[in-house]
């Protein structure tokens, strides 16, 4: 079989026509790194595929004519065999009552064998106990207060609630919070993580715990990081770690019973993950370099080695590790409290990167199901002629097949853990991914079809057993059918009113909104909307040599457009809050405004294209917390949110 024929036995498509309707055929030595870089998997001659049971609708699986009669299956979970059957025509009918979970099916005729995954899960994702609210989108790290360190932290969170309560909102959404890596503090990207199952440190606060020791150094130190218009994540990182060293120190010689106990629970609820991803940071501080480069023993990683790292010298290295995660999650827990008390209705929105960082943990402890030869990016398209490579390993549909999707379940699981709500970058990479291999141009790439209705599947199973809503993000161009299919399963759509347009430009009316999506003007790749109207977006863009993809005429027109759709629904003025009550005025149960948006910020956090030639996820707020209220029109806010909100006028 030639490389082509095997790459289409693996669901991969070779050529294709890219955003600019040129046909791109995949470069031979590409795509044989791509072929060596999955796990060897063709489809099997009796299902193929894996199977969804889903509740409360019939489930039945057609077998090819080639089967030989009768077919036995039986359904396999940890515990052993959960059913089992035997058809004697070519259709298999699944049990309505299998319990909800992620299970082995092994199928046998005559003369073959087949073992697939088998997931069953409930009708739909989680629907949200409420009808329409608001929440308040920050960047935490760049929360400023007279008490954080330089950058925002979890207290800030939990005052970040308590205001989102005044306001009326019900939560705080936050970009990413998945740990990065202590020892490249400047790689600060949230959407470049080492880890999405665990959490960044440096959003703790410090203080805050019971064993924290203050000293004169740090002290001195802070008036400079607080009073900064960026983040100095370097200073910032030196002190929080030299403190929460020192806290570890003051834990281990004299622990609480109670603050002992409460870390053996922690340590018991994260299991395997936790110790593997201690005894990963270890090994990768001891050796110094990516971890393919390590010595053989600890390429991949081994429960005995673990298990024997733990006992000799680096014992107390492994268990700092697993301090520092323990303190992020029961700070960020609280948080999450502070919001279930309080009343609100969703709490804490959190993003999920697409992808990891190929060193880093996640990419070690799940090597079958994550490449790190290939990053997930997108072909040429008019915005980005040359396509693009994010430098982010994704998931392989072979390798979570053969781990019944528990990789991907462990990643929302995580994310779920004290969130609301959730929302899946690039959602529509449950159905296929661009994939580049490590030394190619993005031009040559292939799509791999991924097990969409298996992940769509194993997504509801997550979202309803934590209570938990999903969110899709499917901007730009998905296929047709793509938002009625994660619809079907209660994945809710992301809605963003700068895109919001007709082919003529026109912004759409409030009643083209869907119900069942999270609605903002903006994003944190997109303009605040001060830079909109100001045109300060594409002043900065084209001032770093990038064309922002818009004239200033186009711009003045767009502007002319809000007016007018503003004014259809009778709002005369054209402000943030103007446009907040358009959005709130829509069916769609969610709404997001940003909180540099009610500052007037102009700057956004992120541009896209760039490295260094803009401060991406540095800048901070102009404002500290403490003066928010009296900064933000909180008049006009709740009178433009009042459909949606929890507070009186």
């Amino acid at each position: 079989m030639d490389l082509f024929a095997q790459a289409k036995a693996q669901g991969i498509q070779t050529e294709f026509l890219d955003g600019q309707g040129h046909r791109r055929v995949t470069d031979a030595a590409a795509l044989k790194i791509i072929l060596d870089a999955l796990p060897p998997q063709a489809p099997g001659p009796l299902l193929g595929h894996p199977v969804v049971v889903r509740s409360g609708r019939p489930s039945r699986t057609e077998l090819p004519a080639t089967a030989r009669l009768p077919v036995e299956w039986k359904i396999v979970a940890e515990s052993g065999v959960i059913a089992r059957g035997e058809s004697s025509d070519h259709a298999i009918d699944w049990p309505r009552d299998l319990p909800p979970g992620a299970y082995r099916l092994q199928v046998s005729d005559a003369s073959t064998a087949e073992d697939v995954p088998l997931i069953s899960a409930p009708e739909r994702a989680f629907g949200g106990e409420f009808d329409r609210c608001w929440l308040l989108a920050v960047q935490l790290y760049g929360v400023r207060s007279a008490r954080n360190w330089g950058m925002g932290d979890f207290t800030d969170l939990a005052n970040l609630i308590e205001l989102a309560d005044h306001l009326g909102a019900d939560g705080v959404g936050l970009n990413p919070l998945h740990t990065l890596f202590d020892d490249r503090p400047d790689d600060c990207s949230p959407y470049s993580p080492n880890s999405r199952l665990f959490l960044n440190a440096l959003y703790i606060d410090v203080e805050k715990l019971p064993e924290f020791q203050p000293d004169s150094e740090t002290s001195e130190a802070l008036a400079p990081l607080r009073a900064s218009d960026a983040v100095d994540y370097v200073s910032v990182a030196g002190l929080k770690w030299r403190a929460l060293r020192r806290a570890f120190a003051a834990f281990k010689a004299n622990a609480k019973p109670a603050r002992q106990q409460d870390f053996d629970k922690f340590r018991a609820e994260r299991g395997t993950l936790l110790s593997h991803f201690a005894c990963f940071e270890v090994l990768r501080h001891k050796f110094g370099k990516p971890w393919w480069e390590w010595p053989v023993e600890w390429r991949q990683p081994d429960d005995a080695g673990c298990d024997a790292l733990r006992q000799g010298e680096d014992a107390g290295e492994i268990e700092f590790v697993e301090f520092v995660q323990w303190t992020a999650d029961r700070q960020l827990g609280a948080a999450a409290d502070l919001a279930k008390r309080l009343g609100l209705k969703v709490g804490l929105y959190l993003d999920v990167a697409v992808g990891v960082q190929a060193d880093g943990f996640d990419a070690w402890n799940e090597q079958v199901a994550i490449s790190r030869h290939l990053g997930v990016g997108a072909p040429p398209d008019p915005l980005n002629t040359a396509g693009q490579t994010w430098g982010l390993a994704g998931f392989n549909a072979a390798g979570l097949e053969l781990e019944s999707f528990a990789p991907y379940r462990d990643m929302l699981r995580a994310a779920m853990r004290h969130a609301g709500a959730i929302r899946l970058d690039h959602v529509l990479g449950l159905k296929r991914l661009y994939l580049v291999p490590q030394g190619f141009s993005a031009r040559d790439g292939v799509y791999v079809q991924m097990p969409f209705e298996a992940l769509l599947a194993a997504t509801a199973l997550e979202s309803v057993a934590n209570r938990c809503v999903v969110i899709g993000e499917d901007l730009g161009t998905v296929p047709e059918g793509f938002r009625d299919q994660i619809a079907d399963w209660g994945i809710w759509s992301y809605l963003v009113m700068m895109f919001e347009r007709d082919d003529a430009g026109s912004f759409r009316n409030i009643d083209h909104y869907l119900t069942n999506a999270l609605v903002t003007f903006n994003t944190h790749d997109l303009s605040t909307y001060a830079g909109w109207r100001s045109f300060g977006d594409l002043k900065l863009k084209r001032s770093l040599g990038i064309d922002p993809g818009e004239s200033d005429d186009a711009r003045w027109r767009a502007l002319a457009m809000l007016d007018e759709v503003l004014r259809h629904h009778a709002i005369e003025r054209n402000d943030l809050y103007s446009v907040a009550n358009f959005l709130a005025r829509t069916k769609s149960r969610l709404l997001a405004v940003s909180l540099e948006d009610l500052l007037g910020v102009v700057d956004q956090p992120n541009i896209p294209g760039t490295v260094n030639e803009h401060p991406n996820w540095r800048r901070r707020l102009p404002v500290s917390l403490e003066d928010m209220t009296s900064t933000v029109d909180v008049t006009a806010l709740k009178a433009a949110t009042h459909e949606r909100s929890r507070a009186a006028l």
